[in-house]
């Protein structure tokens, strides 16, 4: 069990591990497992990268993001410098395949749309717009559309959520509804809700994933 501080405490040392974000000033609240974190920081790859260090700490339920970006005077850049950017980003990436993804910038705003056959692509093209100068958030509409024709076998998402050290001895139910999976039950954290749902993702022909599982954490009543 954890108090409100431990956790505040957890999460803080989180972010500040982290070499991009030691420097950052970051504030961290605690709610109940619930963390907001607010700020600022000077690219959206930092503030992406704050929320992805509280999310994996033990015991975070949700994290409540209000970290803003200021970008200095020479950092500052234009819609059409940042989408040249991004084109050129997307065409270097052997991860994603060319000219399938679409992109529109509107005041450093990020827009991704089109089809992709598998997940990690859409991951993949989110993760090389984020690094880009200008960029102030990225909306990845990108849907997944597979290739494969083979039906979904929940046996082998059971087996390969079984293989995960980090989620192996949680309740996680597995449902499967034509290119649709349904994860639900409980774990500890929302590292390990977002990795069953990471490994749900991989099996051949998914186009959806439902993540329902809940984070359970007990917490001591006094901080």
């Amino acid at each position: 069990m954890k108090t409100n501080a431990e956790l505040q405490n957890d999460v803080q040392n989180a972010i500040k591990w982290e070499p991009l974000l030691n420097a950052a000033e970051i504030g961290v609240t605690v709610k109940d497992g619930v963390v907001t974190l607010t700020g600022s920081v000077d690219n959206y790859s930092k503030k992406s990268q704050a929320e992805d260090a509280a999310k994996n700490v033990a015991g975070v339920k949700a994290v409540v993001e209000k970290i803003e970006i200021n970008y200095s005077s020479w950092g500052t850049t234009s819609d059409g410098d940042i989408a040249k950017e991004i084109i050129s980003a997307l065409k270097w990436n052997f991860e994603v395949p060319n000219d399938k993804v679409k992109v529109k910038v509107e005041n450093g705003w990020v827009t991704l749309d089109g089809e992709l056959p598998w997940n990690f692509q859409r991951e993949a093209a989110k993760n090389a717009v984020s690094n880009l100068n200008g960029v102030k958030g990225v909306s990845n509409n990108i849907k997944i559309k597979s290739d494969s024709e083979d039906a979904i076998e929940k046996s082998d998402i059971e087996s390969a959520l079984e293989r995960n050290w980090s989620i192996s001895d949680n309740d996680i139910e597995v449902k499967v509804s034509g290119s649709r999976v349904t994860l639900s039950g409980t774990v500890d954290s929302w590292y390990q809700k977002e990795e069953a749902g990471r490994i749900a993702w991989n099996a051949p022909g998914v186009e959806m994933v439902a993540n329902d599982i809940v984070v359970e954490y007990d917490y001591a009543l006094a901080d």
